[in-house]
């Protein structure tokens, strides 16, 4: 699933192509992707520009002129591409991972008056693209659930430990993985600010001290911010709003990297599960004490 870099690049992206394009025409195959009253789409969507693209948590926000937001959650296999007067196809050397577009898993397509096109794709159907009033976007159960943005300015290390120690009984990646703790980590960014920080990802909230927190607080940030340098994790299916592939991947210290040494320790990096999910870690950098 796109984690909080992945939306972050597609929103900058986006938010450089789309405003002030003016929607021509809305077409859809998956009724459940796109759950949207036809008066509402007829009034409130086609003619409509865009004002601006917003992000919070993994969700995308394309807001409209006529007062309305396309809220748009990709879920695990969810992407949107841009597509303008040139489309490139796969072997283009701007590594795109897009062929000629709509294809089979294209879900929605919003043609604009200028002929340029935003694809909506999807290939697990889980995705979806809602059209409500701005005013009620954040009264949705989400938004009002999930936790605060880990790079926003005002959040700090102590209200970081203060959210995490709501659930003192949980081990560490759990709690790093709930997004009403903070919003947007996924496994990716767990697995990489454990490793900084030298935490053991079944490490109990309530056996870390102070200084550990802080210290995986600001490997937080430094891995999240790297991976919206280097435009997200192109791990299986996401890409960024041009069709082009996230890169951080190559610079990632522990995750799909078992089998092969801790770039700090030299140990042999090992996989196993925890919370759920497939988890990496360096079995002596991060002893569990």
């Amino acid at each position: 699933m796109p984690e909080l870099p992945e939306v972050e690049t597609v929103r900058r992206g986006l938010s450089e192509l789309l405003p002030g394009k003016q929607v021509a025409r809305v077409d859809f195959d998956w009724p459940k992707g796109f759950p949207n009253a036809p008066g509402d789409v007829a009034q409130f969507l086609i003619g409509a520009k865009v004002t601006s693209v917003k992000r919070r948590a993994k969700v995308l926000l394309i807001e409209l002129d006529s007062d309305y937001t396309l809220v748009i959650h990709l879920k695990m296999t969810g992407q949107l591409v841009f597509v303008g007067e040139q489309r490139f196809g796969a072997g283009h050397p701007n590594d795109s991972l897009i062929g000629d577009l709509p294809d089979t898993s294209t879900r929605v397509t919003f043609a604009f008056k200028d002929g340029s096109q935003l694809y909506f794709n999807d290939q697990r159907k889980f995705g979806w693209v809602r059209l409500l009033p701005t005013v009620e976007v954040p009264n949705i159960d989400f938004m009002k659930k999930v936790g605060p943005e880990p790079l926003d300015d005002s959040f700090m290390a102590k209200q970081f430990e203060e959210r995490l120690r709501r659930r003192n009984n949980s081990n560490i990646k759990a709690v790093l993985l709930d997004q009403t703790v903070v919003a947007g980590i996924g496994n990716i960014y767990a697995d990489e600010s454990l490793w900084g920080a030298k935490i053991h990802p079944t490490t109990l909230v309530k056996d870390l001290r102070t200084k550990q927190i802080e210290t995986l607080f600001t490997e937080l940030q430094f891995v999240l911010n790297l991976a919206i340098e280097k435009g997200g994790s192109s791990d299986k299916n996401y890409v960024n709003a041009e069709g082009k592939r996230g890169s951080y991947l190559q610079f990632a210290r522990v995750f799909r990297r078992e089998g092969q040494a801790c770039p700090r320790c030299n140990s042999v990096i090992e996989k196993s599960r925890v919370a759920g999910r497939g988890t990496h870690i360096c079995p002596k950098c991060q002893r569990l004490s």
